[in-house]
C-alpha cells in the first residue's frame, strides 16, 4: 500500500509534457522512494489550479469533488493507455471507453460568433456548466493525438525506479528528470560494486 505524502516534490515537467497536456496530466501522480506517492490533483482546489494554469478553466472555477474526481479518473485511464503503449501491451478496453467518452462530452467545433466591437470570430462554445467537460475533451483529444501520432513511438516510462512518470524519449534519454537519471546511475554503480566475501 502506498503512503500518500502532502509535500509536493519539485520536479520539472517530463520531456514532451510542454507539448502534450495528456502527458502533463498523466504525470500528476508521482511515485517516490519508500512507497510514498504524491497526487498533485488530490483536492478540487488543486484540480482547479491545474486546469487554470493550463488555460482550461477560469482561475476561480470553484470545482466540486465530483468534477475533480472525473479529471482524476480520466488521468488514470490515460495512464493505463500510456502504460500499454510504452510496454507494448494490449490496450485496456475500459481506458479506450473512458477516453472516447471524454472526447464526446463537449462540442469540438469552434462556432462563429459576432461582436460589434470585434466583428466575426470563432470560439468554442462551452457554457460555464460545461467547463470540466470541455477540459476532459481537450485532454482526451491530446491523448488520442499523442497515441496515434509520430510521438507515440517515443512514449516511454521513466527508467528510474520507483518513478512512474511518462516522457517522450529524445536520443538516449530514458529518464523524466535529472534527479531520476542520477538515481538510476547511482543504482547501477552500487550494483557493480564488489560485495564483501565475493571474488
Amino acid at each position: 500500500m502506498k503512503e500518500t505524502v502532502t509535500a509536493t516534490p519539485v520536479l520539472p515537467p517530463a520531456p514532451g509534457a510542454e507539448r502534450h497536456l495528456a502527458l502533463d496530466v498523466a504525470n500528476t501522480v508521482i511515485a517516490l522512494p519508500g512507497g510514498r506517492c504524491v497526487d498533485l490533483l488530490d483536492t478540487p482546489d488543486a484540480v482547479g489550479r491545474w486546469l487554470a494554469e493550463r488555460d482550461l478553466a477560469p482561475a476561480e472555477i470553484g470545482l466540486q469533488e465530483l468534477c475533480a474526481g472525473q479529471l482524476r479518473s480520466l488521468r488514470d485511464q490515460i495512464r493505463a493507455l500510456f502504460a500499454a503503449c510504452a510496454g507494448g501491451l494490449p490496450v485496456p478496453a475500459a481506458a479506450l471507453t473512458a477516453v472516447n467518452d471524454a472526447l464526446t462530452r463537449a462540442p469540438a467545433a469552434s462556432l462563429l460568433h459576432w461582436d460589434p466591437a470585434r466583428g466575426l470570430y470563432r470560439a468554442p462554445c462551452h457554457p460555464l456548466t460545461r467547463i470540466v467537460e470541455h477540459a476532459l475533451a481537450v485532454l482526451a483529444a491530446d491523448a488520442a493525438d499523442l497515441l496515434t501520432g509520430p510521438d507515440a513511438e517515443r512514449l516511454i516510462a521513466c527508467a528510474s525506479t520507483p518513478c512512474n512518470r511518462y516522457l517522450l524519449r529524445y536520443g538516449r534519454r530514458h529518464w523524466c528528470s535529472t534527479r531520476c537519471g542520477d538515481r538510476a546511475r547511482a543504482a547501477r554503480a552500487y550494483a557493480r560494486r564488489p560485495r564483501p566475501g565475493t571474488g
